[in-house]
């Protein structure tokens, strides 16, 4: 399914990359550097065409521009995308291809993994370029950011729960988790561990068996599409963009959504529908922003305790949103947009566009 892609009016750079040698087809897409230099994860993915990557890198980039404003982290917000399979295409000399075009960027965009990229590959990146996060360990790097991203959402979940039932236990409630990938599988790991009943669907077999392995009390849906027709207390999309989507919103028995995928909204109105039906959403830019929170901390060193310790501040985040919505009269959408834009527009001192000193 394509998604609609913004102009690139609204960005501040747009990069195209291509290295013919190792086969790099690549966009860096960089949204505002207001706050710092911009901050986003590199994906990795098999794109229809190049206007479906573009969509992609400049839906994202704008996320995470909101996503680290919200997040209180002093950079803006970027993303890239690698136009390949991941399985094939992530050689060394098309990785480190990529880190010379980065670090042609001169530090105004600064990568971490995302989808179809592991600590290993930002290693490589790494050998040509500074500006990488999202390492992994031995290499001095806080590793899997998988572990904060569903801490985070689950966090924002906890939230919700206190906001939509007056109390933030989910003991007893049934959560639908689409997509057990490194974020929705350690979500599974929290909320059993809270006492929740929990279906879960994966479009990758061996991923839902090694959940059904570990833990056998959890149910399998059959599809995405099966899961959101069940009887719900927490929906929560876990894969790729795109999952609420005008047929699937319809039919969602879910009281509450709140997810780690990004770019949940198939479509700007979505938000407005859910809210129609009565329906809590987290926005994914608010709950999902524990793995950059990670990221960001190894540029100080990287400490997982001092990083946990902010990422548990999207529950008062998520709380702060919802109750502003609901007083507002607004999707929650509108009021984190509006605490991101007003964060971004009245930080004293800083200038619109970052450029290295």
């Amino acid at each position: 399914m394509s998604i609609a892609a913004p102009s690139t009016d609204s960005h501040e750079q747009v990069t195209f990359c291509h290295d013919a040698e190792s086969g790099l087809r690549a966009i860096v897409a960089i949204y505002s550097t207001a706050l710092g230099p911009a901050l986003g994860g590199t994906r990795c993915f098999p794109y229809a065409s190049d206007d479906d990557a573009l969509a992609d890198v400049l839906n994202l980039s704008k996320a995470m521009a909101y996503k680290n404003s919200l997040a209180g982290l002093d950079h803006g917000g970027g993303k890239a995308v690698i136009i390949g399979d991941p399985a094939t295409v992530k050689t060394e000399q098309l990785l480190r291809a990529y880190g010379r075009f980065l670090r042609g960027l001169a530090g105004r965009y600064i990568t971490a993994c995302d989808v179809g990229t592991m600590p290993k590959d930002m290693d490589v990146v790494a050998l040509e370029c500074d500006d990488v996060t999202g390492r992994s360990a031995e290499k001095g790097g806080s590793g899997d950011s998988g572990v904060l991203t569903a801490f985070g959402v689950h966090e924002g979940m906890r939230a919700a729960a206190r906001h939509r039932w007056g109390a933030d236990d989910l003991g007893g409630r049934r959560i639908g988790i689409a997509g057990v990938g490194k974020v929705g599988r350690a979500l599974v790991e929290l909320v059993l561990r809270d006492g929740a009943e929990v279906v879960i669907t994966d479009v990758v077999p061996a991923a839902v068996e090694r959940i059904v392995e570990t833990h056998p009390s959890v149910r399998v849906a059959e599809d995405a599409d099966a899961l959101v027709q069940m009887p719900l207390d927490v929906y929560s999309p876990c894969a790729l963009g795109g999952a609420l989507r005008d047929e699937v919103v319809d039919v969602l028995q879910a009281e509450i959504v709140c997810g780690g995928a990004n770019n949940q909204l198939a479509h700007d109105r979505i938000d407005n529908r859910l809210a129609q039906r009565e329906i809590t959403y987290c926005p994914d830019y608010v709950v999902n922003a524990g793995g950059v929170i990670q990221v960001a901390d190894e540029r100080n060193g990287f400490s997982f305790e001092r990083a946990e310790a902010k990422a548990a501040k999207i529950y008062d985040t998520t709380l702060t949103v919802l109750e502003m919505a609901a007083t507002d009269r607004v999707t929650p959408t509108e009021a984190a947009d509006r605490l991101a834009e007003r964060r971004m527009s009245s930080v004293s001192g800083l200038a619109r566009i970052w450029v290295p000193k």
